[in-house]
Formats: structure tokens, sequence, C-alpha cells
């Protein structure tokens, strides 16, 4: 079992749409991958370690799948339709790992 996690940097006054994010946007992602897609959930970064720190990140989405494979297939085709869409939630520019999940 894979994780595919994407992440979005907190950066102060940069916006974020968490609502269109949800609603919108992680719908249309889990629409195009399909039955490939295991599960899925979405974070919104409320604080850092620190009291009254920001969050690293403002926002995180996981997806997961059976394996890197899966994900490709299942991502590949609508890649372009999918990252397009970033922009109608942020200017961010989101990092995204893939990880195997352990536990």
């Amino acid at each position: 079992m894979i994780k595919v996690s994407v992440f979005y940097p907190y950066s102060n006054g940069s916006p974020f749409d968490m609502k269109y994010y949800v609603e919108k946007h992680m719908r249309m992602v889990k629409e195009k991958v399909g039955a490939a897609c295991k599960g899925a959930a979405v974070e919104h970064g409320i604080g850092g370690g620190a009291p009254g720190a920001p969050p690293m990140y403002v926002a995180m989405g996981h997806m997961w799948f059976e394996s890197v494979e899966a994900f490709q297939a299942a991502f590949g085709p609508h890649q372009k339709e999918i990252l397009g869409d970033v922009a109608n939630y942020t200017k961010i520019q989101p990092t995204i790992q893939i990880s195997e999940v352990k536990l």
C-alpha cells in the first residue's frame, strides 16, 4: 500500500480556499482516479509545535493506492486536468510525496 501526499506550505497571506479544495477539487480527483483510490483524507493545518506558531502546512491531501503503478495508471490520464485545477483554490506551490505505508 502506498500513500500519495500533497503538502501546501503555510505562507502568511497566501490564499487557500479549503472549501473548494475539499468539496470540489478532492471530489473531482477521487472521481477521476476511481476505484484505484483506496481512501483519502484532507487535513487543515491550524498551528505549529509552539503556542501561537503557524502550521508548517496550511493543507495536506492524502490518497491511498495499492501500488505506485496503480496510482500512475489512475492519475496519469487526468494529470493535466487535476493539476490545472490547483489555481482555483491556491497560488501555493504544492510538494508531493509518495510513501510506502508500513502500519
